[in-house]
């Protein structure tokens, strides 16, 4: 399948740095996640702003930079912050990370994600595996001219087996995606969890898609950072993301790590 016609002279910039061809694998990184860059070996960084046809990011959180490197022997195209439709990119920009991936051949994509939660079970802090994908209003039902269903069940049994490995306990469940920037209200909580959601957010789903689309094997980890409104009494806050993402940051990089040796 034909890759928007930007990608090339992006890829060709990349080669132009140091990048290879082919890269094992890659990893998008979600807010408060970009940590894991730290455990990177031989990192070779651009910053966003320096690659042509590169979107920006505006989102606290997320560092905005490329990263090529090696994680336990293989080598790793890290994306250290993403691009969200709510910032103004079509969701042919917030998929480029997904159209990078499959440029440099990857193997396996992992992504990445901050969310609330739905699922009155879970709480922060906790990592889950996305299972399936909720867009309760279409909006990316056909970006790409394309329709399809998404269906994440056999790699994310394949997931919980590695983290078991590990000795690493993570949730399961399905991932509801919504526009933002603003948080849900209550109502739309309570209606969101009628429809099987467990966790809410305002990414990934798009990537998800065009990853199935154009074959990349993709898996797709959730880090709880906050209950969604009306789960707790507490009023939702941005902050929350960076310091739960801070308290299980070993973990993640422990669980990722994993996935890109055996995945």
């Amino acid at each position: 399948m034909a890759l928007p016609s930007y990608i090339p002279e992006i890829a060709e910039y990349l080669y132009e740095n140091g990048f290879p061809k082919n890269i094992d694998s890659a990893v998008i990184l979600g807010s408060g996640l970009g940590s894991f860059s730290d455990v990177i070996e031989d990192a070779v960084r651009i910053s966003y702003d320096d690659i042509p046809q590169f979107p920006t990011t505006s989102v606290q959180g997320h560092s905005g930079e490329l990263i090529f490197g090696n994680v336990a022997g293989k080598t790793v195209l890290a994306f250290s912050g993403r691009f969200h439709h709510y910032e103004g990119h079509d969701f042919s920009k917030t998929v480029l990370p997904v159209h990078l991936a499959k440029q440099f051949n990857v193997d396996k994509l992992i992504i990445s994600n901050a969310a609330g939660s739905i699922n009155e079970s879970f709480k922060v802090g906790d990592l889950m595996v996305i299972d399936d994908i909720i867009r309760p209003f279409h909006s990316i039902a056909a970006f790409n001219g394309e329709k399809f269903r998404y269906n994440h069940y056999p790699v994310a049994d394949k997931v919980r087996n590695l983290a078991a490995k590990i000795c690493l306990e993570v949730q399961r469940g399905s991932y509801l995606y919504v526009k933002g920037p603003n948080y849900e209200t209550k109502a739309e909580i309570r209606a969101f969890r009628v429809l099987g959601a467990d966790v809410v957010g305002m990414s990934t789903a798009p990537e998800l898609m065009e990853a199935s689309r154009l074959s990349v094997p993709a898996a797709a980890i959730t880090m709880v950072t906050n209950m969604a409104a009306g789960v707790t009494k507490d009023k939702l806050d941005h902050s929350e993301v960076k310091i739960a993402a801070e308290s299980r940051k070993d973990d993640f990089a422990r669980l990722v790590t994993e996935l890109i040796k055996n995945l």
